[in-house]
């Protein structure tokens, strides 16, 4: 039986993941901030955080013990002023939130794909990988198979400190996307050949 998706966060992201995640055949349910999100969280079996780096404090404080003992895939970018990657090197977005919500087990994944993308794991017709980092190898592998059933090259990243490496790749993907290669746009993606 397969898990019941939560999805905090209405924007182009969750709303993409939600796209793809119901047409792999889950259950999902989505909201935005507020006593909706609370409730949905307590619903769902695994929780995605896709809201903007600036608001998981507020809404993890929402959420509260609704994520306990749940899987919580993290598919922030860590963006600070500017479009700047905000953290990095000595701690992640993810660790961070790992360490504000210690009952969860806090996978990353899912950041480093713009978000239309993110419902079929393809650009152009072609596979494309999702990057997933965790301490918790359940959780991990749950995330990892609902990458694999979305379309996505789904590839273990190993444990949560991974995932500052993680956060600069997402950072990485916008600046070919939409700053340092010019016209290049969404329509591109990162995939491990192997």
């Amino acid at each position: 039986m397969k898990r019941k998706i939560a999805i905090i966060g209405r924007g182009n992201v969750g709303r993409a993941l939600n796209d793809g995640i119901t047409k792999a055949g889950y259950e999902t349910r989505m909201s935005g901030k507020g006593p909706t999100a609370r409730e949905s969280a307590a619903w769902g079996d695994v929780i995605i955080l896709a809201v903007p780096f600036g608001a998981v404090d507020a809404v993890v404080a929402e959420l509260g013990s609704a994520v306990d003992g749940k899987t919580i895939i993290d598919v922030t970018n860590v963006l600070g002023p500017g479009g700047q990657l905000a953290l990095g090197f000595t701690t992640s977005g993810a660790e961070q939130l790992q360490k504000k919500a210690p009952s969860a087990k806090v996978v990353k994944a899912f950041n480093a794909v713009f978000a239309q993308n993110m419902a079929s794991g393809k650009v152009q017709g072609k596979q494309i990988s999702c990057f997933a980092a965790g301490d918790d190898a359940a959780a991990k592998g749950e995330v990892l198979q609902l990458a694999r059933d979305i379309g996505f090259d789904a590839v273990d990243a190993g444990p949560l400190v991974n995932a500052r490496w993680l956060e600069a790749m997402g950072f990485q993907l916008i600046q070919l996307g939409y700053v340092v290669s010019k016209g290049l746009g969404a329509a591109i993606g990162f995939s491990l050949v192997r």
